[in-house]
C-alpha cells in the first residue's frame, strides 16, 4: 500500500501543532492559574483537585498524540499491518479511556465544591460532558481500527 508522504506529513504537522498547544497548557497557562488562584481566594483548595484532573487528561492526550505521531511513521514505512500499529491503537485506546475517567472525576469534584459552595456548575459540567461524548466518539473509532487491523492481520497470516 502506497501513501502519498502529503497526507502523512500534513497529519504530523498537525500532530505536532496540538503537541505545542499541550505544551502551552502544561507549562505556562495551568501554573498560572495554580498560582494566581489561591492568592486570589486564600483558605480554597478546591482547585487542586481540578488541576490534577487537567493534568491527568493532558498527559494521557500527550501519550496518546505521540502515539499518533508513532502509528502515522509506520504508516509511512509500510508497516501499517503489523503488531507495532496494533500496540499504539490500544495505547491510544487507553489513553482515550484515562481522559474519561479524569473528566468523570472532575465532574463529580464540581458536583461537590457546587454543593459546598451554592454555586451553579451546569456549564463546566455539560462542557465536560461534551468532552466525554467526542473522548468516546474517538476511542470507539480507535476501537473498530484496531479490530479491524486484528482481522487483517489475522487473514494475512492464514
Amino acid at each position: 500500500m502506497q501513501v502519498k508522504q502529503g497526507a502523512t506529513t500534513f497529519l504530523k504537522g498537525i500532530i505536532l501543532l496540538f503537541g505545542m498547544v499541550m505544551l502551552a497548557l502544561c507549562f505556562y497557562w495551568l501554573p498560572v492559574i495554580a498560582i494566581r488562584e489561591p492568592k486570589a481566594h486564600p483558605g480554597d483548595y478546591s482547585l487542586y483537585p481540578l488541576l490534577i484532573f487537567v493534568y491527568g487528561c493532558c498527559i494521557a492526550f500527550s501519550v496518546a498524540l505521540y502515539q499518533s505521531f508513532t502509528l502515522l511513521n509506520y504508516i509511512e514505512t509500510d508497516k501499517a499491518f503489523s503488531e507495532f500499529s496494533l500496540q499504539s491503537l490500544q495505547v491510544i485506546k487507553k489513553c482515550g479511556f484515562t481522559i474519561i475517567f479524569c473528566i468523570v472525576l472532575a465532574i463529580a469534584t464540581l458536583r461537590i465544591i457546587a454543593e459546598v459552595s451554592g454555586d451553579d456548575a451546569a456549564g463546566p459540567i455539560s462542557l465536560s460532558l461534551m468532552g466525554i461524548l467526542a473522548t468516546s466518539s474517538l476511542t470507539a473509532v480507535v476501537d473498530v481500527l484496531q479490530k479491524l487491523l486484528k482481522n487483517i492481520m489475522d487473514t494475512k497470516q492464514k
